[in-house]
């Protein structure tokens, strides 16, 4: 190998090693997006209510108990998703309209009317399947 190739290949190393640093990095940001497009997720699920009662979700609309709806750290506003409560198998079909939990690795929190249908109300924790049916139709 000529002094002149190698030189060559020498510079290109740090050139192609920003490029790879670069690539890596820019795949760490798109995991959480990657992520929020997950079809399905298992993880605990709370619900919340009264407290939070007609007063504005993150979406702008005004959030209602009695309604069947979730919110959701990343899915878009609008988003049904069936939650299946893994302990007793029901299930009930939520439209994402704001943003949480924010309470340790809780991967949803319910409406109250959710909540009641798929029998978690008294413990106010579940293990949960999310499974993301599509846009609000």
């Amino acid at each position: 190998m000529t002094s002149r190739t190698h030189d060559r290949i020498r510079r290109a190393t740090p050139s192609r090693r920003r490029t790879g640093v670069l690539a890596l990095f820019a795949l760490v940001l798109a995991l959480p997006f990657g992520a929020a497009q997950a079809r399905i997720q298992e993880g605990v699920v709370s619900w919340y209510g009264e407290r939070f009662h007609n007063r504005p979700t993150a979406s702008g609309e005004l959030f209602d108990l009695d309604a069947l709806t979730m919110a959701h750290p990343s899915l878009p506003f609008g988003t049904r998703v069936r939650v299946t409560n893994l302990r007793n198998g029901r299930s009930v079909v939520v439209r994402v309209n704001d943003r949480g939990p924010f309470v340790g690795t809780r991967i949803a929190d319910l409406s109250k009317a959710a909540a009641a249908t798929i029998g978690m109300i008294r413990r106010g924790v579940a293990h949960a399947r999310i499974e993301v049916l599509g846009q609000e139709g």
